[in-house]
């Protein structure tokens, strides 16, 4: 029996353990929450998984989603007008 784990990594190393495994270059909270589209503003903290990264070990299977933080610019894009 495959037991799996996921979890988010922030830019400064800190590890979170989240329900479920998350997309990549999804846009998420703070809390590994995939973010609704579009965003009601870009000054908002919110991050991209832009690498995910698998342990696999006898019965457990770990998930790494690396995120990065995105500036207000960067959120212009996800937006509303």
């Amino acid at each position: 029996m495959l037991i799996p784990e996921y979890f988010i990594v922030f830019p400064e190393g800190d590890v979170q353990e989240i329900p479920s495994r998350l997309p990549l270059n999804a846009v998420v909270d703070i809390n590994g929450r995939i973010l609704d589209l579009p965003l009601p503003t870009n000054r908002m903290i919110a991050f991209r998984v832009y690498r995910i990264r698998v342990n696999e070990d006898r019965g457990t299977s770990e998930t790494f989603h690396h995120l990065e933080l995105l500036s207000a610019e960067e959120l212009l894009p996800y937006a509303r007008a």
